[in-house]
């Protein structure tokens, strides 16, 4: 059995499928990643607000594993909690422990580590959530790419 890692930017998986809508079902998506692509950790990078305490704990009894950015509220009521460096931080981190990574994400301020990943046979996908919305800096990383679209009546939230 593989050992492959997922490096998920939650904020990024989680409005592209809202705005597909639907919502996704994260345990289902969890063991969908167990399933298909022998992920053994999925690391869930994601923005800290204390009132969301109850959620944290479903996803990590969900087998995630929650690396947290702490948030800014902005003037205009909206939360900001970007977790790219903390993304790239920790796949580097993990570098020994995992044959191949994951990433689910669509924003192409990835590009510099799924470029490495890539160029170091260490990248297994390439996970977009919507393959009508993803950056244009992805595009070369074609045969990587895998789209989330399809996957609605498999993981939606029911």
């Amino acid at each position: 059995m593989k050992n492959n890692y997922a490096f998920i930017d939650s904020q990024n998986l989680n409005l592209a499928i809202r705005e597909q809508d639907w919502q996704l079902d994260f345990k289902r998506f969890r063991k969908y990643l167990e399933d298909k692509y022998d992920v053994t950790k999925a690391f869930l990078f994601i923005g800290y607000i204390a009132t969301n305490a109850s959620l944290y704990t479903s996803l990590q009894e969900d087998g995630y594993i929650l690396i947290f950015k702490p948030t800014l509220s902005l003037p205009d009521g909206r939360v900001k909690g970007n977790i790219d460096a903390e993304l790239v931080l920790h796949a580097m981190i993990e570098y020994p422990n995992y044959d191949k990574a994951l990433v689910v994400t669509g924003d192409g301020d990835f590009h510099c580590l799924i470029d490495y990943l890539k160029r170091q046979d260490k990248l297994a996908k390439l996970v977009i959530p919507n393959q009508y919305k993803f950056s244009s800096l992805l595009r070369k990383f074609g045969q990587y790419m895998v789209f989330m679209n399809g996957l609605k009546e498999k993981l939606k939230y029911k």
